[in-house]
């Protein structure tokens, strides 16, 4: 509905002890994560070895009635998936997990990010006789696993040999017949961590909110490079391939990431504070009350007010019943259709000078809708202030940002013609060199869809439908 970024997915995993209800268990994962993807999700359970699994397009709640719940049984681990198709479009067989028969037993994967050698290494199976189903990353990352696997004498070691030859952004979760393995890539893209439970079960997730809806002390990040492999004996570490360096996603603090989550060590909720902040003393503005764009722009408009001394306020109801992923009306209706999932508060806004905080501009339309509300319910003047740099380049690495001749800031000359374009009467975006702030001292981020400067050599990584749009004769 919105020229917004959207989410890359969401994994999550759980190793019981004993045969339990670990269907159940991801089902309120997910639930948790459910604002890193919208568009489908699924379910595997492992139970002495026999893998039930559901998928299917929508919500969490949608997909997963309690009949269906019931039909996937018990089980001594369960692994789940939300996903938005950063890679691969709409295709029912990339709904993960994805679930594999080979030579030597199951596995079901999970997986957050995106490949930049996906399409070589999905060439060089094809030509080798693979047949694939989808047109996504996760695939070929699961082909490269088993290849391995079939001349190595264990399933994290065969995870240990390919993961040289996974060029990106991957934060996974496998399930085989007697183990649950994690593994990131060596930058850190994307999050993940694991807790444990009172009783002893270990659950892993792309943010510590899933963690603790179903109860797990959050134990620690899992490290850039690093394997977690947990089966009867407990939990054990791989490190191989662990890097000093990390550049996780700047974008998970800023948008992605739900502000309860610890990423890295670092509050989501108050690196978006920070950012507010950083926005007040760089970007000042003369006004009289600050207000958020739901949802990740609340905390940031709370920092700046704090910074700045100017009032903070609810300028914006949002339709909590329309997610993210709301169905695009046609074009014609388009100009109202944003009123369907946001209105401007008249009683805060109403002859005032508004300071009003988002996370990010696109395109420019939703801004410029969204600038329009406000002055329809009566502001006096409305001041942008973005908390993140200008997108000039596309990502790579799972997030699903538009091509660059679409993107504003790449088509604008200054931030003068976008406030113009927008109808703001100012506009200011957080400077590329405050986003370390937002971070912590411990952990570095990838920046390269501000600044063009990407930490993995992203040539042939190709775009978002990199395997639609080629056909192989």
């Amino acid at each position: 509905m919105f020229d917004s970024i959207h989410e890359e997915c969401g994994v999550f995993g759980i190793y019981e002890n004993t045969c339990a209800d670990t269907a159940s268990s991801a089902y309120f994962g997910l639930y948790a994560l459910q604002h890193r993807g919208q568009e489908s999700c699924g379910i595997a359970v492992c139970d002495d070895g026999v893998f039930r699994h559901k998928r299917g397009d929508g919500l969490v709640s949608e997909v997963f009635t309690r009949e269906e719940i019931q039909k996937l049984g018990k089980g001594s681990m369960a692994v789940g998936h939300v996903r938005y198709s950063t890679t691969g479009g709409h295709n029912p067989n990339n709904i993960q997990p994805l679930v594999i028969r080979h030579v030597k037993g199951n596995l079901a994967l999970v997986h957050n990010g995106n490949l930049v050698n996906a399409a070589e290494l999905r060439r060089s199976f094809e030509l080798s006789g693979a047949i694939f189903h989808g047109t996504s990353d996760t695939e070929a990352i699961a082909y490269e696993i088993v290849r391995e696997r079939l001349s190595c004498s264990s399933t994290e070691e065969a995870v240990e040999r390919a993961m040289p030859r996974l060029r990106g952004a991957f934060s996974c979760i496998l399930m085989t017949a007697t183990k649950l393995i994690a593994f990131r890539d060596e930058n850190g893209f994307r999050p993940l961590c694991i807790g444990k439970t009172h009783d002893g079960a270990y659950v892993i997730a792309s943010e510590s909110c899933g963690l603790e809806t179903v109860g797990a002390e959050f134990i620690r990040d899992i490290d850039a490079g690093e394997i977690v492999v947990i089966g009867k004996d407990g939990l054990r570490s791989i490190r191989t391939h662990c890097s000093v360096k990390k550049n996780i996603c700047v974008f998970e603090y800023i948008y992605f990431a739900r502000p309860d989550s610890v990423i890295e060590g670092m509050s989501v909720h108050r690196a978006r504070l920070t950012a507010g902040e950083l926005l007040a003393k760089h970007s000042p503005a003369d006004a009289d009350i600050v207000i958020g764009v739901p949802d990740s722009g609340l905390d940031a408009a709370l920092g700046y007010a704090n910074e700045s001394g100017i009032p903070y306020g609810i300028g914006f109801i949002k339709n909590k019943y329309i997610g993210r992923s709301f169905i695009q009306p046609q074009q014609e209706q388009r100009e109202n259709a944003v009123k369907i999932k946001l209105n401007a508060v008249r009683e805060t806004v109403a002859g005032k000078r508004v300071v009003m905080i988002d996370d990010s501009i696109v395109r420019g339309t939703t801004s410029a809708r969204i600038v329009r509300l406000l002055r329809e319910a009566g502001a006096k003047e409305v001041h942008v202030r973005i908390s993140s740099p200008p997108f000039l380049h596309s990502c790579y690495f799972g997030t699903d940002i538009d091509s660059e001749e679409n993107l504003i800031a790449g088509k604008c000359h200054s931030t003068q013609e976008i406030a113009e374009y927008i109808g703001a009467d100012s506009l200011a975006y957080l400077p590329v060199e405050a986003l370390g702030e937002l971070t912590g001292k411990n952990c570095g981020c990838c920046c390269g869809c501000f600044t063009g400067e990407y930490p993995v050599d992203i040539t042939g990584a190709g775009g978002k439908n990199k395997f639609d749009e080629k056909i192989h004769k």
